[in-house]
């Protein structure tokens, strides 16, 4: 049995962030470059903003690591993301996200709201920057995803040095009050010249949501009891497929 936080088989190192391999041949690389010549990729150029935050281990607050999501909008009321651990050009995928508004988070059965996360703390605080867009240009989009809600799914944990995506996934939760590291927001700040403090004072006149479900962010209400989220895997009868008359 393997859970989100023990996965046996490899020994991490943590000092090289490509995965394990030989390089690309030069036969490979005119492949990749006649592919995306000749191939559309229209869902990858969908993508329409790049999103810097921060995330915590569902069955582990004390792990905290700085996502960059890249956001495709399918419609008013839904977005899905590709999540990276970097924006740079060796980045890794780690994960992926879906956002939902408050009006399709209603519709949720109370079992499947506690697997996700609301988001208007970390837009009203500053954490949820847009890399080099001016917070004037995407206020609109702030104020309609303080609304809403979102569930991440770590697939790689390369915060512990995993050089392959190792193991089941781990449910990731949104940063609350008081949780991020100064450091990792300090370091992110650095880095984009920018101010988490500046941004929430910028972002005061942002509504806040009339109401947060309480489902969401269930592990809140179990703070003090311990109780989080990680994913088991067990063996399961397999349904064969039926056999042709």
């Amino acid at each position: 049995m393997a859970t989100g936080g023990e996965i046996p088989g490899m020994v991490p190192e943590r000092e090289d962030p490509v995965p394990p391999g030989k390089p690309m041949s030069v036969e490979e690389q005119l492949l990749e470059k006649g592919a995306a010549m000749l191939q559309s990729l229209k869902p990858v150029k969908q993508m329409s903003q790049h999103v810097c935050t921060f995330a915590l281990y569902g069955h582990d607050l004390t792990r905290q690591i700085e996502t960059h999501h890249y956001v495709t909008r399918i419609n008013q009321d839904f977005l899905q993301s590709a999540v990276y651990d970097t924006d740079e050009s060796h980045g890794r995928l780690i994960g992926v996200e879906y956002i939902i508004s408050d009006k399709i988070f209603e519709t949720l059965t109370s079992d499947e709201q506690r697997l996700w996360h609301s988001h208007a703390y970390e837009i009203k605080s500053g954490l949820w920057v847009n890399p080099r867009v001016p917070d004037m240009v995407v206020k609109p989009e702030l104020e309609n995803l303080a609304k809403s809600y979102g569930k991440f799914w770590c697939t790689w944990q390369t915060d512990r040095g995993d050089r392959l995506p190792l193991g089941p996934p781990s449910l990731m939760f949104s940063p609350q009050p008081g949780m991020v590291r100064p450091d990792l927001v300090e370091k992110r700040d650095n880095k984009y010249n920018i101010s988490t403090h500046a941004l929430k004072t910028s972002r005061v006149e942002i509504p806040e949501p009339e109401w947060i479900n309480p489902w969401a962010d269930y592990w809140k209400q179990h703070l003090e009891a311990g109780k989080g989220f990680a994913v088991e895997v067990q063996p399961a009868e397999m349904k064969k497929r039926v056999p042709f008359p």
